[in-house]
């Protein structure tokens, strides 16, 4: 039993799309069984590529259900298949995300016509849905709709069963599709897994934290692991089962979350910001006795990149400024930044000059009252000391804004 599917998406960037059409034909391997073809409300903008590419405009789905209305159908016609695309991954990965959203974790074993096509019909000029069927007299009627695209992609199954008499060819392609390869392990594991900066979370089978750690990029550098040659990779290579996330925000609140879980990370702080002749310059901290930094970076390419930055701003030009400025000794203040996610703000509490806790709320609250402040705060466990380098940076790049500790 399969399911033919296409969708068509907002053209949103990558892992923010929605999808504004689907179209699934359920095929028992004679004739169709089911058909479930609708436009879906995207609740966001829709491209204007998109709209001339196909002709879905945002009038069009304005009235059209949502995908939370449309989910359980979905599942049910799909249930029990193995879901089949011309380009599968995007098809399947679309599905992911949206029911990811719901808070539903969807799960079929797909199969994709490309490489089947490339290996059945190998003499084609083109494999793009278009042109390949419209080579092979497949009619195409309404192309870069969801469902024209899904008719003429179970029309070209159909052809490419017809031609695989053995059954070979898509058996085999099936179970290198869902056979448990390290290849596909990483595919699974990492399909969901957005481009972010958040703390990463490898798990063994039983749910054991093998490794964590706040990266700027939770995709990539998930992928960066398990491609490494590196001998200290290969045991999360190995052992990894499940990898889960935590979006933080910026670096700042991110480490502050760290702190809160136990997940220490001591830093290499090599370069340094120093201000001599009545210029700013970079050198390695080791280069340089009696003198501390101004900042301290982690690579020459951070600190050339905030060197640059400082240079342009013209306030900074004035270096007892720029010094008070970054200066955080006697500071009663509350920083506010943006949040883990969309729609959420992050404040940081400073007393004495010591920041002492941290919290969230929704961008539409406020936290004017030492009260408000108090009911959502979460204490900073030991000493924020290791944290000052990243708290003057965010300063230096106005990531915060601060606003005066309220008295009541």
């Amino acid at each position: 039993m399969y399911s033919v599917i296409d969708i068509e998406g907002n053209g949103a960037g990558f892992r923010q799309e929605s999808i504004i059409e689907v179209a699934i034909y359920r095929y028992d391997g004679h004739e169709i069984v089911d058909q479930f073809i609708s436009l879906v409300n995207p609740e966001s903008d829709i491209t204007s590529f998109v709209q001339k590419l196909t002709g879905i405009t945002p009038k069009m789905v304005k009235t059209a259900p949502k995908f939370h209305e449309i989910a359980r159908r979905v599942i049910e016609i799909t249930e029990g298949t193995t879901l089949v695309g011309h380009n599968i991954d995007f098809d399947y990965r679309m599905l992911r995300q949206s029911f990811k959203r719901l808070g539903y974790d969807y799960k079929i074993n797909i199969l994709d016509t490309i490489p089947l096509a490339k290996k059945l019909i190998p003499d084609a000029e083109s494999y793009s849905l278009g042109k390949l069927v419209k080579s092979l007299g497949i009619p195409l009627v309404e192309q870069h709709r969801a469902g024209g695209d899904a008719r003429a992609t179970l029309d070209l199954f159909k052809l490419l069963i017809s031609k695989d008499t053995d059954n070979e060819i898509i058996q085999s392609q099936h179970d290198e599709t869902n056979a448990k390869t390290y290849v596909n392990k990483i595919r699974d594991l990492t399909q969901d897994l957005p481009n972010e900066q958040g703390i990463i979370y490898f798990q063994d089978a039983e749910g054991k934290i093998l490794f964590s750690d706040f990266v700027d990029d939770i995709n990539r550098f998930a992928k960066k692991i398990f491609n490494s040659k590196s001998k200290k990779c290969k045991p999360l290579q190995e052992n990894s089962a499940q990898i889960h996330y935590e979006l933080t925000g910026n670096v700042v609140v991110a480490k502050l979350l760290m702190k809160t879980k136990g997940i220490r990370k001591k830093e290499n702080l090599p370069f340094g910001l120093f201000h001599r002749n009545g210029k700013y310059l970079v050198e390695k901290n080791a280069l340089v006795e009696n003198e501390k930094p101004l900042v301290k970076f982690k690579s020459f390419t951070q600190a050339l990149k905030a060197l640059n930055f400082i240079k342009s701003k013209e306030e900074y030009s004035d270096v007892k400024e720029f010094t008070k400025k970054i200066n955080l000794k006697k500071r009663n203040e509350v920083w506010t930044t943006n949040g883990r996610v969309l729609g959420e703000k992050a404040f940081l509490l400073f007393e004495n000059g010591k920041l002492t806790s941290f919290g969230f709320y929704e961008f539409h609250t406020q936290i004017q009252t030492k009260e408000k402040i108090n009911k959502l705060k979460i204490n900073i466990p030991g000493s924020a000391q290791d944290l000052q380098n990243d708290l003057k940076l965010a300063l230096i790049r106005g990531d915060m804004e601060i606003i005066q500790m309220p008295e009541k």
